[in-house]
């Protein structure tokens, strides 16, 4: 088992923190498939191989949970909701909510996306033809309009600004906090500690409000027609207001900000990809027949879910995924005590040549049925993998689909010339200072 020596570890911090991707992918090239990390006082492994993902996140994911420093800084945002518990609890979570993502009440999604679309259609049309916009921003509110009315049925299109604004900033203190040893205890009126505290404030109003208009609503019988996610949560026995508040967090954190990042770079890749483009609005205009597409629409636009599936390959949404070891154990034979820390990258695995074929190469054909360039589901691993899979993984991909096809319908988005477009590696991987595009009108 071969990793860098203590020294050269100590020499890669600068660049570490200017840009981990890249020293995780020169790691994984440089070392082989498990890769130690002299850490003073943690062992810490990371493994780039669909058998290393398969084993830690599938068949001994009992032996590995989530108390790591990456989910243990998150909590600090999303509580002990399902992204970040373990155990029992996790288990009844994911039980509770699994009823509301099933592939079989996936078309009742599709009105609240339309809505969500219609408001980032309409404020795109009273922009001038040529006028830049920020596409990170604006799949941000869209993505977010579409949680509140596809799992809450409220409307979050009024507070959609600086709630985004809340959400990011709160992740960004986090992430911040994660990355440094000497983190200042979070009773500190520290600007990150302040930051933190108010973005906490927002996301803590808008489940307050959320759920008291809903207890109200059901005061008056005058609850949804159909029973959502946030009628279950609260129906849920040993569910205070405190771990209800944790799960509706978790999951507009969690289910907005992974969607509106792999629109984000979607947008991205097509504006740099002409002929990719062409072919995608070829099929949406002849699918679609401008009308705007429905749950039917789904099934017949292959190459738009091929340019999304290949968008989430270059830029997974999640970019490493950590978990500690719970015994004495081994990772394809490296021997792994208990508490090392063990991470893989869904970044790097996905841009690893002995896995795809011209990994920086953005090539939708790759997942056409038959291609067959995946060597096994564990080298594609956008949503995670084994029983932690993303729950909202049918939902994000159903949802992202409708959206690129509604919006290439109506018009393109070009990239803004002389601005440098680079990654900002934080929770998700997002464009650093948005994502400034020229629209283009079709009609």
């Amino acid at each position: 088992m071969a990793g860098p020596e203590p020294l050269d570890m100590l020499r890669a911090l600068p660049r570490i923190r200017r840009d981990p991707l890249e020293f995780l992918t020169h790691a994984a090239q440089t070392y082989g498939d498990v890769v130690e990390f002299p850490i003073p006082g943690q062992r810490v492994f990371f493994a780039n191989h669909p058998d290393a993902v398969k084993q830690v996140l599938q068949t001994e994911h009992r032996t590995h949970d989530r108390a790591t420093v990456q989910y243990q800084s998150l909590s600090l945002v999303t509580g002990n909701g399902l992204l970040t518990s373990d155990g029992e609890l996790w288990r009844k979570e994911r039980r509770l909510m699994q009823p509301a993502f099933h592939r079989a009440v996936l078309d009742q999604f599709v009105e609240h996306v339309d809505i969500a679309v219609d408001r980032l259609l309409a404020s795109w049309a009273r922009k001038r033809d040529g006028d830049v916009v920020d596409v990170d921003d604006a799949m941000m509110r869209t993505a977010l309009e579409a949680v509140g009315r596809s799992l809450f049925s409220h409307d979050l299109s009024g507070e959609a600004g600086e709630l985004v604004q809340a959400v990011l900033k709160a992740l960004d203190v986090v992430v911040a906090r994660a990355r440094s040893p000497l983190a200042a205890p979070l009773s500190w009126p520290t600007l990150g500690n302040v930051a933190l505290r108010n973005s906490l404030r927002t996301l803590d109003r808008t489940v307050e409000v959320m759920v008291g208009a809903r207890r109200e609503a059901l005061r008056r019988g005058a609850g949804p027609e159909t029973p959502d996610l946030l009628a279950m949560l609260m129906a849920s026995e040993g569910f205070d207001d405190r771990q209800l508040r944790d799960e509706i967090v978790t999951l507009i954190v969690a289910g907005h900000e992974t969607v509106a990042t792999s629109l984000t770079w979607t947008w991205h890749l097509l504006g740099q990809n002409r002929e990719v483009r062409d072919k995608l609005i070829a099929e949406v205009d002849d699918v679609l027949k401008g009308e705007r597409p429905r749950f039917e629409h789904l099934s017949q636009l292959t190459y738009t879910r091929q340019v999304v599936d290949e968008s989430l390959r270059l830029y997974p949404p999640a970019w490493v995924i950590s978990r500690r070891a719970l015994i004495d154990g081994d990772v394809m034979g490296v021997e792994v005590p208990a508490g090392s820390y063990v991470f893989v990258s869904p970044y790097v695995l996905h841009r690893t040549k002995d896995y795809w074929p011209e990994p920086q190469t953005f090539n939708p054909e790759r997942f056409a049925a038959g291609a067959g360039e995946q060597n096994s589901r564990f080298t594609y691993i956008p949503f995670g993998a084994g029983p932690n899979l993303c729950i909202g993984r049918d939902l994000a991909l159903m949802e992202a689909v409708l959206v690129v096809a509604a919006v290439a319908s109506t018009c393109t988005l070009d990239p803004v010339i002389g601005h440098q477009v680079t990654l900002d590696p934080l929770v998700t991987i997002r464009p650093h200072g948005g994502l400034p595009m020229v629209l283009k009108k079709r009609f």
